[in-house]
């Protein structure tokens, strides 16, 4: 119990940085700059539930899923390291990733909810907090990062004018650096379960 308040810390640090609310606010805004101000709100809110429905789920049955399908969590900490990274190099390359979706009531779960804030990264690092620390800390640290990336989708439209275009840029390849190590420990956490040595 006394290991409780630093594992959550370290369990919300790490899928807060992986989820980046912040960094994503310029691809929010352009994926919703069609909407009125109550679609928006609505499309944000959907996008929390569906992200928030997906971290719950392979918190609470993720060892269930990947025994069904013969994965094992080193297995998938390796893959979704991989995907974190191509991510992370992507953000640093090229910047904002805009998606053109059809309708704008399909946003919130896709691409927002996922993947933009619930992506491979996301679910592993819930994974592997969840073997790490357990379920409580798992729990928990989705319930905070959730209510935290909700409190920026509310404010959005004042952050963007806080932080502006390049302010909000300079904050997604920051945080793309810090992807890009995570997923570094990932694999390599992976790798040296196949070859201790």
């Amino acid at each position: 119990m006394e290991t409780f308040i630093p594992d959550l810390l370290r369990a919300v640090v790490a899928l807060f940085v992986i989820v980046d609310p912040l960094g994503q606010v310029p691809v929010f805004l352009g994926l919703t700059r069609s909407m009125s101000k109550e679609a928006r709100r609505r499309a944000f809110n959907l996008a929390i539930y569906t992200g928030s429905a997906l971290l719950f789920v392979f918190a609470l049955a993720g060892q269930q899923l990947l025994a069904l399908f013969g994965i094992s969590l080193h297995s998938f900490m390796i893959a979704g390291g991989i995907l974190l990274l191509l991510l992370a190099i992507r953000t640093l390359i090229s910047g904002e990733d805009m998606v053109k979706t059809s309708t704008p009531e399909d946003v919130g779960i896709v691409p927002i909810a996922f993947p933009l804030l619930v992506g491979p990264g996301a679910i592993t690092t819930t994974m592997i907090t969840l073997q790490s620390s357990g379920i409580v800390v798992a729990v928990a640290s989705i319930a905070v990062v959730m209510a935290a990336t909700w409190v920026v989708l509310r404010l959005i439209d004042r952050i963007y004018r806080l932080i502006g275009r390049v302010g909000s840029l300079v904050i997604a390849r920051v945080m793309a650096v810090f992807i890009a190590a995570i997923a570094i420990e990932f694999i390599l956490d992976g790798i040296r379960f196949y070859f201790p040595g």
